[in-house]
């Protein structure tokens, strides 16, 4: 795979199908490649040894070479390019909760769990295979996705806004890439966040260790810009309920933003916050961070607020969403604890 490829497949982060694989207690030294390829279908071991190449095997996290030995309670994991895009875009049978609809557009409130486009090894069941479903001839944007003006990810809940003609894609693509259109999220965060509000202006490039996720790069010319910022909502004793606003929309630039600056988002298991992170890890307490794990498996990030200009009548467009049940009772919990503690 040639350097401009890699770079091609960096920019294209969500295009990747991911395998992940624990040694067991048994497992004798094995370079990584025959470990993969024993275990992958279809895999052959040049395209497993050219995804070490690229630095896109990794061992507990951190990429490694193609002769690594995998020893016991390893976690390998490797990434490929998904097929064809085109060969995904078949339409299935979906309810969606459409929060307003005309000719020219749709906002749908996307439930959290529910992936956005096919990748990542999530080749069907997505919400563009539900589109296609329910809308005919949709517009596709620059990557060749059908209707999809931006995204979020598969485990944060919340607004979409879906173009159902080309001038609504090329207006609509047009706010987002000028920044004005309007992006409140929810998020629960480990700790006390200090100030009142703030505002968090950090690059985010790709982490040279774990490449499945962003970080701030030491040298802070290099990345791409990326802006948010946050307000206090509500504090708990070990959690601040923020309300986050994004000024640009880089990939995971909450969950990382929040990471940063040591505020990593609730059961957000990628970035860290699915560890006790705050409070006194005596037995009722570290059962009751558990209980709220449980309820919601997930990083508590809600995509609350979506504003934007309507591409024919200009008219400005608000729209709000009701944090959706996980979140809402795991407030309440945290409320209840906070009250009572």
């Amino acid at each position: 795979m040639s350097n401009n490829n890699v770079d091609d497949l960096e920019n294209n982060n969500d295009l990747f199908e991911h395998h992940q694989f624990k040694a067991n207690k048994g497992q004798e030294p094995l370079r990584v490649d025959k470990f993969l390829m024993n275990r992958i279908e279809n895999a052959t071991r040049n395209k497993i040894q050219q995804a070490a190449k690229n630095g896109f095997i990794f061992v507990n996290e951190k990429s490694v070479k193609s002769n690594y030995k995998v020893k016991p309670g390893d976690i390998a994991k490797v990434m490929f390019a998904h097929p064809p895009y085109e060969n995904l875009l078949v339409g299935e049978e979906m309810s969606l909760e459409i929060v307003f609809e005309d000719d020219y557009l749709l906002v749908v409130n996307k439930p959290p769990g529910l992936v956005v486009h096919p990748g990542h090894g999530n080749y069907s069941g997505t919400l563009l295979n539900g589109l296609i479903n329910h809308f005919e001839n949709l517009p596709s944007n620059k990557d060749g996705r059908p209707g999809l003006v931006h995204r979020i990810d598969k485990d944060t809940s919340g607004l979409l806004v879906i173009a159902k003609t080309e001038e609504s894609m090329t207006h609509l693509a047009k706010q987002f890439y000028l920044k004005s259109s309007k992006r409140k999220y929810n998020a629960l965060v480990w700790g006390i966040v200090d100030k009142e509000e703030g505002t968090i202006d950090e690059n985010l490039s790709r982490d040279p260790k774990n490449r499945l996720i962003m970080s701030v790069p030491e040298n802070n010319e290099l990345g791409k810009k990326a802006v948010t910022h946050y307000k206090v909502l509500e504090r708990f004793n070990y959690l601040t309920l923020l309300e986050c606003q994004l000024e640009t929309g880089r990939t995971h630039q909450i969950r990382a933003h929040m990471k940063h600056i040591g505020h990593p988002i609730f059961n957000d298991q990628r970035y860290g916050g699915d560890k006790i992170l705050k409070g006194t890890i005596f037995n009722k307490y570290k059962q009751f961070v558990q209980n709220c794990f449980k309820i919601m498996p997930r990083q508590a990030l809600h995509a609350k607020s979506l504003g934007f200009v309507h591409p024919s009548s200009g008219e400005e467009l608000n729209f709000e969403c009701e944090l959706p049940y996980d979140f809402s009772e795991s407030l309440i919990k945290w409320r209840n604890y906070s009250t009572n503690i």
